[in-house]
């Protein structure tokens, strides 16, 4: 199922000798293992041998390995170096402190620093209000994580979450202009998470939380919702929430079904999965059946799990209750927030007559993309290298965008509803096709639109 990627892109470096066809020789035998070349540039050229450099998209390291050795096996060509080009993005770290101010001598350091740094100081003292004006406060979150669930690698530990997080925060300031940073923290204990982030909060105007697992998530956000003053957004609740509902909006215009009529079957019932069914019900569906790894939630079932005890009082009204291969047989709806490779097209071809399958399990979804499309009117993935990626990125930077703006702390089901109602119609009814449900991340007026959004909701 995996495709050439740029989350995969290889440079390698080669010698090779000057004949006139050698640069043809090189793209076909790329080529010929499957890797899409991307750039081939001569970095130096000599009588009789030439260096140079190819770039391509991989599948794997393994591929890369393939890749290098289809080169070597050109006649007077050898690979030098082969360079992993998403490690080289990521060396020294992906993020840098700028400061804002100018700092060109003794005037400006007496303002901004000692001795007039100490006026603000005391103000903020007298009225501790003003450090949201007078600090970073005002435009600063915190993006906290534990390392325990960690995109589809699971625990791995605060600091092979860092990458990540750098990620996260560098999207905050892309898109919308929000100064965030990463806070990896070395502990999984719910306890000592919530008094950490009580401590670091007088320098943050929100926090969002990430990658932190179920159902510890739960009880974390729950918590410091109800014990901060600053927004507290769980991202891969809320914000997978928020883009699956504008995704699946357009994907039922498409199909001219409406959310009340579906029968929906959710993948998956650990943060994202629980955001994602409540928020479907806040919007108005009906027949919602989740399935774990046994199989469909319903009423009648030995449940420990808070969470899924909710599931099993607020969906399911047929109370089916087999597998999810059964669930899916007729249903209009699949959205997958679980594990890889769960059904094959046989089974998409059970559903109904224009069905709409989301699978989002990253980064190899619940069943090929591809095949679904041979069955399902609309198929939409995580991944960048599909067409209607759902990504969270369209909603979080406009989110805290929104709150910032607006100096609140409760976050309500009706600002998640109006920022996915602002992503939706980003992607006019001209523009709306089977392959463009979902505005691109790149689209500069989404965050500006969710924020306006939230806004509004706030004031409402």
């Amino acid at each position: 199922m995996a495709s050439p990627s740029p989350g995969n892109s290889i440079t390698l470096r080669l010698d090779a000798p000057s004949r006139i066809s050698i640069t043809s020789e090189l793209a076909a035998a790329v080529a010929a293992v499957g890797a899409p070349v991307t750039a081939l540039d001569i970095s130096e050229s000599h009588h009789d041998r030439l260096t140079v450099d190819i770039t391509c998209n991989t599948t794997s390291e393994q591929h890369a390995e393939e890749v290098a050795a289809a080169l070597e096996a050109l006649d007077g060509v050898s690979v030098r170096k082969v360079s992993d080009r998403t490690f080289l993005m990521h060396l020294g770290g992906k993020l840098e402190v700028v400061p804002k101010v100018p700092l060109r001598n003794r005037d400006d350091l007496s303002r901004a620093y000692t001795p007039g740094v100490a006026r603000v100081c005391r103000a903020i003292a007298e009225n501790p209000e003003d450090a949201r004006r007078l600090t970073v406060k005002r435009n600063t979150v915190a993006v906290v994580t534990d390392g325990s669930a960690v995109l589809g690698l699971g625990n791995i530990g605060p600091a092979a979450a860092l990458p990540v997080m750098e990620g996260k925060a560098a999207l905050f300031k892309q898109f919308a202009n929000v100064d965030a940073w990463p806070v990896c923290l070395d502990t999984q204990d719910t306890e000592e998470i919530i008094k950490i982030v009580k401590a670091l909060a007088p320098v943050y105007g929100g926090v969002n939380l990430e990658d932190i697992a179920a159902p510890r998530c739960f009880e974390i956000e729950a918590r410091l919702r109800e014990e901060l003053d600053i927004p507290v957004f769980h991202d891969d609740q809320h914000g997978t929430a928020i883009v699956t509902l504008a995704a699946l909006v357009n994907a039922l215009k498409l199909v001219n079904k409406k959310i009340e009529d579906v029968r929906i079957v959710v993948s998956g019932v650990g943060a994202a999965g629980n955001a994602i069914i409540q928020l479907l019900l806040a919007q108005g569906a009906k027949n919602i059946v989740a399935c774990d790894r046994k199989g469909a939630i319903h009423k009648g079932l030995e449940l420990t799990d808070a969470h899924r005890i909710w599931i099993a009082e607020n969906t399911n009204p047929e109370q089916f209750s087999g597998t999810l291969h059964d669930a899916l047989k007729g249903s209009d709806v699949f959205i997958g927030v679980s594990a890889p490779n769960l059904f094959g097209p046989e089974q998409v071809a059970t559903m109904a007559e224009n069905a709409i399958v989301f699978a989002m399990a990253n980064p190899d979804p619940e069943t090929d993309p591809i095949a679904a499309a041979e069955h399902a009117a609309v198929v939409a993935t995580g991944r960048s290298d599909f067409p209607n990626q759902i990504n969270n990125v369209l909603a979080f930077p406009g989110v805290f965008r929104g709150l910032l703006d607006a100096g609140v702390a409760d976050i309500t089901p009706a600002m998640l509803v109006a920022a996915a109602q602002a992503i939706a119609a980003r992607v006019s009814e001209e523009e709306l096709n089977a392959s463009f449900i979902i505005p691109s991340v790149f689209d500069p007026h989404v965050a500006q639109d969710v924020a306006a959004a939230i806004v509004a909701a706030a004031n409402a």
